[in-house]
């Protein structure tokens, strides 16, 4: 669903698949020793609230590379700054703005993270952003155009417990719209 040849599937594939991802992740959640969430609230845990699937956050991104990406460091939710590339950014339309995103990758890394901050940040959604992760099955170019499916878009472990830090969306990806997409931290609309 987010890679540089997505497979086209129906609507209602698209749904199921993305009902499958979410009841997977539910069930690592409240059952796996790895959980983000305390053992001593994981029996209260019973799935996350999200946005109703919506084909209309997943949009169609032109690819922009950087042939020499820029090192930068992101802030974190605890602890020290964490360094990445800047390797990507993504042109599209949302919610009919120009938007961009930039997409980073850790030294080693194959897969593109693309932290977000977005109008419904810290009302709807997690207060220090969301992210997407993208794992394009061969090496971006600028010809390239890749589906970002917001509807994936996640909360980082550090919202479900302050032992985790997590890296905070840096200003060029807070983004002037609402993205009703993906996780959401209450269930009122």
């Amino acid at each position: 669903m987010a890679d540089a040849n997505p497979t086209e599937l129906s609507d209602d594939d698209w749904r199921k698949e993305l009902q499958s991802l979410r009841d997977e992740k539910d069930e690592f959640l409240g059952d796996h020793p790895q959980s983000p969430i305390p053992p001593d609230r994981r029996d209260q845990f019973d799935g996350l609230p999200y946005f109703d699937p919506d084909p209309k956050y997943r949009v169609t991104a032109a690819v922009e590379t950087h042939d020499e990406p820029e090192p930068l460091e992101l802030e974190t939710t605890a602890g020290p700054p964490q360094r990445y590339l800047r390797t990507v950014t993504f042109r599209f339309e949302i919610g009919g703005e120009n938007c961009s995103l930039s997409a980073y990758q850790q030294e080693g890394q194959e897969s593109l993270f693309v932290p977000f901050r977005d109008k419904t940040t810290g009302q709807q959604s997690y207060e220090n952003g969301r992210y997407l992760d993208l794992h394009p099955d061969d090496a971006l170019t600028d010809a390239d155009e890749v589906t970002l499916d917001f509807n994936l878009a996640y909360s980082p472990f550090c919202a479900y417990s302050e032992t985790f830090s997590c890296p905070l969306p840096p200003e060029e990806n807070w983004l002037d719209v609402a993205v009703r997409a993906g996780e959401r931290t209450r269930d009122d609309r």
